[in-house]
């Protein structure tokens, strides 16, 4: 599968997730895709870090607003009733205890739940943003992400990348399958089909466990 089905297959299984009367925060990258991808049957309200609650989907191409972008600059599209505020306003949602959860992508995540998500090894970068208030604001925090970058692992036994916060992630979601930490590690719960268990545990570093319900990955 090509790049942009993975990006497709996690953001549509992370959009699964999302129940019906959900705050929602999305991160910057893969995780904006997944309001193309929501049940319309299931009524979440999205928050964007940088001042937005209500976002849609995707504008159609020659109806982009430039009042209306997510948080990482690319333009989206406000659902009727939809606000827009300052960053002072957006923080107290997420540092108030008020998102239900937030999908974030990762660099690194390990076993017990820690995740490291903004340093870039020989790149200049402003910093973690507001992800670390997310993580420890959001009751539920999910992980949209593919499953190795460039050949590396990125399910890992301990973090090698700078923390942007200490076991907090609750699930992982890639093009391999659906794994949620616990207090024992990773259990691996849903399987992509073309994939088999030795080989999603090949391509991570921690060990697998494998759950004894583990079903098809939701698609």
């Amino acid at each position: 599968m090509d790049k942009n089905q993975i990006r497709d297959i996690i953001a549509r299984r992370a959009a699964l997730e999302l129940k019906d009367g959900y705050i929602v925060n999305l991160g910057i990258g893969l995780p904006t895709l997944v309001p193309n991808f929501l049940d319309p049957g299931v009524k979440v309200l999205l928050q964007s870090e940088n001042g937005l609650i209500g976002m849609g989907s995707d504008p159609k191409p020659g109806e982009e607003n430039p009042e209306f972008v997510n948080a990482g600059g690319q333009y989206t599209t406000c659902i009727e009733g939809g606000a827009t505020f300052d960053s002072s306003v957006s923080f107290s949602i997420i540092r108030g205890g008020h998102v239900d959860a937030t999908i974030l992508g990762a660099m690194q995540v390990d076993e017990k739940g820690n995740l490291a998500n903004w340093m870039i090894p020989g790149k200049k970068i402003p910093g973690m943003g507001g992800a670390m208030d997310l993580v420890v604001g959001a009751k539920h925090v999910i992980l949209a992400m593919e499953h190795t970058a460039n050949g590396n692992k990125k399910i890992l036994k301990e973090c090698t990348l700078p923390l942007t916060a200490a076991g907090q992630v609750n699930l992982i979601i890639t093009e391999m399958g659906v794994m949620e930490i616990t207090s024992e590690g990773i259990v691996l719960k849903e399987i992509h089909p073309e994939f088999t268990v030795e080989q999603v545990q090949e391509a991570t570093e921690a060990k697998l466990i494998i759950s004894k319900d583990l079903k098809e990955m939701q698609l």
